[in-house]
């Protein structure tokens, strides 16, 4: 009964984007135990260097299933305290760039965030070939952030070179939703040419248009994205408020990845 219901709610959401005009382009059900399918996922590594510009504390990691493992139907992101690296905590940063790129669609993650302060767990997007130049100038779309000392919110979020925090011009929703850290939701963009909607279980809680005369400073999002999927530490938000050390090792557990384009 459990397996027909499954396929039963696959079939409603399925038949749903399909009314839109929608079609299923690229998934990941997270269904082969092990680590992250290779053909999909790679690990981004590289901004260890510089605490990749928000002062995060963790070190991410490559191929490593204490950090990214697939289980049980789920990928499990784990942020840990350990010692032996530049940083005291570990934790991984899933990409799709180069295997999984996309202009305009709608890309749903159902997931379950990590809490408890310190954690930082992003669904996210940016561009795969920085036309507009570097950060944030190429554009940024945050499908959901979460920050463990606001155990009760989920945030979506836009960054552009006019509209971004380090102005505080980002344009932002912040959502109340106190279950977040203990139950799966389904967190969404549906990215068009005009405007970028998104959603909360396939309620639709903020919309950033494309303004009239726009130039890319105000809306970068005509170029092909890729996305990500992490658990940071820390960091100018995440840690604003400190880290509780007796939180860990947290995860951030993905049910599944699903794009669809018209």
């Amino acid at each position: 009964m459990r397996y027909i219901s499954f396929l039963l709610l696959i079939f409603m959401v399925a038949s749903c984007n399909s009314q839109k005009g929608y079609e299923l382009v690229w998934s990941d059900e997270f269904d082969v135990d092990g680590l992250p399918d290779s053909t999909k996922w790679s690990y981004d590594t590289e901004g260890n260097a510089w605490q990749w510009g928000n002062n995060e504390l963790q070190h991410y990691t490559a191929n490593r299933m204490e950090n990214a493992k697939v289980r049980d139907g789920l990928l499990h992101i784990t942020a840990r305290v350990e010692d032996g690296f530049n940083q005291p905590y570990t934790s991984a940063r899933l990409i799709s760039k180069g295997k999984g790129d996309w202009l305009y669609g709608r890309i749903e993650v159902k997931a379950k965030v990590a809490g408890g302060k310190g954690a930082w767990p992003a669904i996210w997007m940016l561009p795969t070939d920085w036309k507009y130049g570097g950060w944030p100038a190429s554009g940024e779309i945050d499908i959901m952030e979460h920050v463990g000392y606001e155990p009760d919110s989920v945030y979506f979020t836009v960054h552009t070179d006019a509209y971004n925090h380090l102005k505080g011009t980002h344009k932002a929703k912040a959502v109340y939703m106190p279950n977040a850290e203990h139950e799966f939701h389904v967190y969404s963009v549906e990215w068009t040419k005009n405007k970028c909607s998104f959603f909360l279980d396939h309620e639709k809680v903020f919309v950033f248009r494309k303004e009239e005369q726009a130039t890319s400073a105000q809306w970068p999002f005509d170029k092909r994205f890729h996305l990500l999927l992490n658990l940071a530490v820390g960091g100018n938000w995440g840690g604003k408020h400190g880290v509780d050390d007796d939180i860990f090792p947290c995860e951030m557990l993905v049910d599944y990845v699903r794009v669809y384009q018209k």
